[in-house]
């Protein structure tokens, strides 16, 4: 159990390091004992947990994703029909909660691996609940659902990032509430434009 407490802190020490130098450096410019000398952890300690620093941010990302599935998850069932904006709320919420860990992951850096996972991990995991919605409701998607849920994960991804990175960002519920807006009128809608003529 003492064993099993000092393990998590140690990751968490080390995660916390490593978020905290790429915010300062870039990832790239990054050594282990770089890490190692921010967590105050030894070197043999790292190797026992990771095999690089790749090996940390791809564990890092990995437990952010669990995570936000775990936020997410009550939330998604809650919105059985339609986009109700309680997942992208709560999304907003948790990139609050962990701002600069999202920072990190979201500017690409870890030349955008782990961005890249954070994006596949949600397109499947929307992918998955838009397919499910369909077959609950008994309609059947105008759109190839994995490519709506590539297209709907990718920009969330490009507000969760706007967002995450806004110094002064706008209230995550105002956020939602336009966004639900865009969803149920459209683009044409949302730039000011009157609805095209049906003649």
């Amino acid at each position: 159990m003492a064993g099993d407490r000092r393990t998590r802190r140690t990751r968490k020490a080390l995660a916390a390091a490593l978020v905290e130098l790429v915010l300062e450096r870039g990832f790239g410019a990054l050594t282990v004992e770089d890490i190692t000398e921010r967590a105050d952890v030894a070197r043999a300690t790292f190797y026992a947990h990771f095999k690089g620093k790749d090996d940390l941010f791809t564990c890092v990302t990995a437990d952010l994703l669990e995570r936000l599935a775990q936020r997410l998850e009550p939330v998604v069932a809650d919105s059985a029909v339609g986009f109700t904006g309680k997942p992208l709320l709560e999304m907003l919420r948790h990139v609050a909660d962990e701002r600069d860990l999202y920072r990190v992951v979201l500017r690409g850096e870890g030349d955008g691996r782990p961005l890249q996972m954070f994006v596949d991990t949600c397109a499947a995991a929307t992918a998955q609940e838009f397919k499910a919605r369909a077959d609950r409701n008994g309609v059947e998607s105008r759109i190839d659902a994995d490519l709506l849920a590539r297209v709907w994960v990718g920009e969330q991804i490009a507000v969760l990032r706007w967002w995450a990175e806004d110094t002064s960002p706008l209230p995550a519920e105002e956020v939602v509430r336009m966004l639900l807006d865009l969803a149920l009128h459209g683009r044409y809608w949302a730039s000011g434009y009157a609805a095209p003529s049906q003649d």
